[in-house]
């Protein structure tokens, strides 16, 4: 079915680079909390916890993901940091 109107044709334009944007974005934070939860040494994972906090606030800020939710992962990787040896 052709899309008759301008802005669903437009919309049909956006949504793959979107789509695609958000992916590599999503990707990106799950890599950075591994990165975290993987870390054996502690000064190794607080290393790891700030660029984390870091790529967290930047997506919560473009809307990748809720700021709540952002928030709750930060709390949960400081607390698992904190728990270290």
């Amino acid at each position: 079915m052709p899309l008759r109107h301008k802005s669903a044709q437009k919309r049909a334009r956006q949504t793959p680079k979107k789509t695609e944007y958000n992916k590599h974005f999503k990707a990106k934070i799950k890599s950075a909390l591994k990165n975290v939860t993987t870390s054996k040494k502690k000064e190794d994972a607080e290393k790891e916890l700030k660029k984390a906090v870091t790529v967290l606030d930047r997506a919560a800020v473009k809307g990748i993901i809720h700021r709540n939710n952002a928030a709750n992962k930060k709390s949960k990787l400081t607390k698992a940091v904190n728990k270290m040896k």
